[in-house]
């Protein structure tokens, strides 16, 4: 696996949702790569801070421009 692809998956390996097989190549990067592992460090770190964040403290407005900004990114 290259860093691209290692990118590409960390939300899935942090939502326990990779294939068994992709979740041991992942792994087996993640041992390899110090860049990754750093990398994957800073995004738990994203996600611990910003999960605390109430819902509430986005304005409707905000959160409509935001939706509708993303709604056609590309999948691929």
């Amino acid at each position: 696996m290259n860093c691209d692809a290692f990118v590409e998956l960390v939300t899935a390996y942090l939502d326990g949702v990779l294939e068994p097989a992709v979740e041991q190549r992942f792994v087996a990067h993640l041992a390899e790569c110090d860049g990754c592992d750093r990398y994957l460090e800073q995004i738990r770190t994203t996600v611990a801070a910003l999960g605390h964040l109430p819902e509430e403290s986005l304005a409707a407005d905000v959160r409509d421009r935001l939706l509708s900004a993303f709604r056609d990114w590309p999948a691929d």
